[in-house]
């Protein structure tokens, strides 16, 4: 076992490349439905990324953290504590951080009932988790179309 957790490494460049382009994406909906200006949009923006990076760590790390924590191991852990119920339990928290964010932006956490106060739409919160949750499945196929530093396969400029 200790040989099988020497050979994996953590997962950093597809969280850079990812978490920018995710980020953005995020950024880009919230504006969008939230319509805000400002110190807003560029703190957000980064806030956005952030947050966005972290998932993204979280959900291409899984494996690796449950084979050193030895959780992997464990018989009753075959679907109970498996990497695909812990990404999904990430998409959950993001989801919910997403929307917790987007009511704080124009102070309508706490004015009236919480189904029809939330800015943000539900579908763009949930379009975003899953792209965080799946991201393991499609990165092979975007990592060609990104440049070196973002984990992509493109190869780096050469100097003259």
């Amino acid at each position: 076992m200790v040989e099988e957790i020497a050979q994996q490494s953590l997962i950093f460049f597809p969280v850079i490349g990812l978490g920018i382009i995710l980020g953005l994406y995020e950024l880009i909906l919230i504006h969008r439905d939230e319509s805000f200006r400002g110190s807003h949009w560029l703190g957000h923006g980064l806030h956005s990324v952030l947050f966005m990076m972290i998932a993204l760590f979280a959900v291409f790390n899984t494996d690796y953290f449950l084979q050193v924590t030895g959780i992997s191991s464990l018989d009753w852990s075959s679907w109970l504590i498996s990497p695909w119920t812990i990404r999904i339990l990430v998409g959950i928290i993001l989801n919910i951080k997403m929307h917790a964010t987007s009511a704080v932006i124009k102070g309508r956490a706490f004015s009236g009932g919480i189904s029809g106060n939330l800015a943000e739409h539900w579908t763009h919160t949930l379009l975003v988790s899953a792209f965080v949750v799946t991201a393991p499945l499609y990165w092979p196929i975007l990592q060609p179309f990104l440049p070196w530093w973002a984990g992509g396969t493109t190869p780096e400029p050469a100097t003259p």
